[in-house]
This record gives C-alpha cells, sequence and structure tokens, in this order.
C-alpha cells in the first residue's frame, strides 16, 4: 500500500527526544508525521516516578509525563501513528525524498527524518525481570533514588557507571548491596572510584554471585534469589528494589551502513542532531553521548527539529 503525501518531517520513536521534535517541528506549522512500533513514551514511560523533569514535580510518573509530551504534540498538529514498526529506509538521496518503509507494507515520504530510536537496558534474561520492570526493578538512580529513601536496594554491576550510581543512591538508601560476579576486590573501575565505593559506609558487597530470579508481593519486588558462582548455593536475599547497571543497547541495528555509527552502534552526530547523511537527524538515546536522561534527550528533540525544520524549507526553494 502507498501513501503518496510527502511530509516535511517523518519522526521515528516516540520517546521523549521523538515526542520533542514533534511538539517544535509542528509548532513550525510544517507537515510532521511520528511513527512508533509499540507505546508512547519509550525509557521515559518505564519508570514509575519521574519527578526530575522540570516543571512537573513530585508525584509525576514516567507515563503520566510522556503522555503530556503527546498530548502536547498533538495539540500542535502533529500526527502520531501507533504501532508502525520501521523495516527499510531509503535515507541517502540528498536532493530526493527519503522513503520509509513499514512492517504493515506501508511507505511514508519525507524531506528530513529525524531518528529518535532510543536504547534498552541490557536485559539479564532472569524470571521477574519483565513482571517487575518499574515495580522495583529500575535502571536510572537519578530518577528513581528517592523513592527508596531509608529502604534496602541491591545494584547489579562492577564498572565505573555502576560504582557511580551505587555512591549516589547511598544519599538515599538505607543500604546498597552490590551484587558482583567477579571475584573479591576485583571490578572494572579505577582506583579512585574504587577507593570512594569502599570508604562509603552504607555499601555492602556479595562477591563471585549472579541473580538468578526476582520475586515480590503485592506487585513489588520483595527479594532477590541469588547464586555463588564458586560454590553453587543458592540463596534468598530480601530487598525493596533492584537496579541494573550492565549496559545498554541502542536501537540502531536497523540504521547499519544507513548512517554512520560508533563502535557500540550508537549513532555519531553534531552538535546540530545532524547525521553523516544531509537531511537526517537523530535524538535523544540512541546518540552517542555523555549523558541520557529524558531532558537531554528532550532538549536533542528540539536541537533536531529546529534544522529539519530549516533543512525542509531549503528544499522547498528548489
Amino acid at each position: 500500500m502507498m501513501t503518496e503525501e510527502i511530509w516535511d518531517v517523518v519522526i521515528i520513536g516516540a520517546g521523549p527526544a521523538g515526542l520533542t521534535a514533534a511538539i517544535y517541528a509542528a509548532r513550525a506549522r510544517i507537515k510532521i508525521l511520528l511513527l512508533e512500533k509499540k507505546k508512547i513514551g519509550g525509557q521515559g514511560a518505564a519508570t514509575k516516578e519521574l519527578e526530575n523533569f522540570p516543571g512537573f514535580g513530585r508525584g509525576s510518573t514516567g507515563p503520566g509525563t510522556m503522555k503530556a509530551f503527546k498530548e502536547h504534540a498533538e495539540d500542535f498538529g502533529a500526527v502520531i501513528k501507533i504501532g508502525e514498526e520501521v523495516i527499510d529506509m531509503y535515507l541517502d538521496l540528498e536532493k530526493e525524498i527519503k522513503i520509509i518503509r513499514t512492517k504493515k507494507a506501508e511507505e511514508y515520504y519525507a524531506k528530513t527524518v529525524i531518528l529518535a530510536t532510543g536504547i534498552n537496558p541490557r536485559s539479564l534474561g532472569i524470571k521477574g525481570e519483565v513482571e517487575y520492570m518499574g515495580r522495583g526493578i529500575s535502571f536510572c538512580t537519578t530518577c528513581d533514588a528517592e523513592i527508596y529513601e531509608d529502604l534496602d536496594v541491591v545494584l547489579v554491576g562492577d564498572n565505573e557507571v555502576a560504582i557511580e550510581q551505587a555512591i549516589f543512591l547511598t544519599k538515599f538508601a538505607a543500604s546498597v548491596t552490590m551484587i558482583i560476579r567477579n571475584e573479591e576486590g576485583v571490578l572494572n573501575a579505577c582506583k579512585g572510584s574504587k577507593e570512594r565505593l569502599f570508604a562509603n559506609r552504607k555499601m555492602h558487597y556479595i562477591w563471585n554471585t549472579v541473580i538468578e530470579e526476582i520475586k515480590g508481593e503485592d506487585g513489588l519486588v520483595s527479594s532477590v534469589v541469588l547464586k555463588n558462582r564458586k560454590t553453587g548455593e543458592i540463596y534468598e536475599k530480601k530487598t525493596d528494589g533492584v537496579f541494573f547497571f550492565v549496559g545498554y543497547v541502542p536501537n540502531t541495528e536497523l540504521l547499519k551502513g544507513k548512517v554512520d555509527l560508533d563502535g557500540d552502534g550508537y549513532i555519531i552526530v553534531n552538535e546540530k542532531m545532524e547525521t553523516s547523511v544531509r537531511g537526517v537527524y537523530a535524538a535523544g538515546d540512541a546518540n552517542r553521548k555523555h549523558f541520557r536522561q529524558v531532558v537531554t534527550a528532550a532538549a536533542d528533540g528540539a536541537i533536531a527539529a529546529f534544522e529539519a525544520e530549516k533543512y525542509a524549507a531549503k528544499k522547498e526553494k528548489l
């Protein structure tokens, strides 16, 4: 089935970056289409409480905030289509229209494209992980640490990021126990980070251990099942929450060979959110960047939309 309409901007992905891009592009009174294969919000909607986004404050939720983003974009005239999974793109045409093909056999035509495909936390594939996502399982301390004030939590990870986030958690939690698969004392971090970690009295460690299962009561995490890698011993530990810091995977498999990616699969952009292909921009967590938060994704989306609108206007004059 062919869709002959030509859009000024087609945005792929309805997370904070894509939705913000939709708001800015629609407000510029250009024709904008946003395609999302699953649901609104991306990683922004995966957090039960989202109290650090400016203007929303205490009591704000990730899903609620993302719903407000969507309504804001639609109020300015953005067209948002959910359930449209992009399976192929023809982006390497500098003076021609970009073509986006979806799983439903739709083809969309655009003067410019904004890639806001986001990331997924690296999955451990353990029992209970899906069931308790956002219900005691978190991938973001700056989003959720305050929820666990004076409570006991566990954190999975052994790298610099895990250490940084564990120390941050101790500002709120009564105790933080790191679950580490390595031998005692072995962490994938610099000496200074390890010294700061080991000096923190709220920190505890379980070495040579992995999580086998996450259990809960009344819909919330209540314990983890642990396995000692050396002895094979399996036992249960009570906890009020579980934080994972074992890495993320960018949703850029579709983009390989179409725009430049770094060695980890993240999209390479400049300060204008331009990719290696003219007329194609990228925004949000899938970009190569230092800090990934809803607020930084939104900033990327605003910049990408601003630049895309200018590019589309130039093509109009050709």
